[in-house]
């Protein structure tokens, strides 16, 4: 699976990554895990790298049931990070579905990590493997 996350506790932050080719299946896997993990809490903020991802294979339909399926809470912060042109629009396309949702959080789009990292209070997560 070409997708993966950490809890940073002390942050209060998950940062989930994703790299290569990410099918609709890799990102529910995920997202599944994510919900029965016991240190998860769905008020704390999400980062979402995905400047390592080359292609997105879900559909508008798929984009949009993903942004409407809540995980965290409306005051999290969700922030994703494409580098590409083509990651970054699939980003804001889920931005947009999300925040038409019943109970949208805050997602921002962002092609720098910096700045994402800056609008989640968060310092740079430079012990996080990828």
């Amino acid at each position: 699976m070409p997708a993966r996350y950490v809890i940073d506790k002390e942050r209060r932050l998950v940062i989930s990554t994703g790299w290569g080719r990410l099918s609709l299946t890799d990102i529910q896997a995920q997202r599944d895990q994510l919900l029965s993990d016991p240190n998860f809490d769905p008020e704390y903020n999400q980062l979402v790298d995905a400047t390592a991802v080359t292609d997105f294979e879900p559909t508008s339909a798929e984009i949009r049931f993903l942004a409407q399926r809540r995980i965290f809470s409306g005051t999290s912060r969700r922030a994703l990070v494409g580098s590409s042109p083509l990651i970054y629009g699939v980003a804001r396309v889920f931005q947009v579905h999300h925040e038409f949702s019943q109970a949208p959080s805050q997602v921002t789009v962002f092609y720098d990590m910096a700045a994402a990292l800056r609008w989640l209070g968060a310092e740079e997560p430079s012990r996080i493997a990828v």
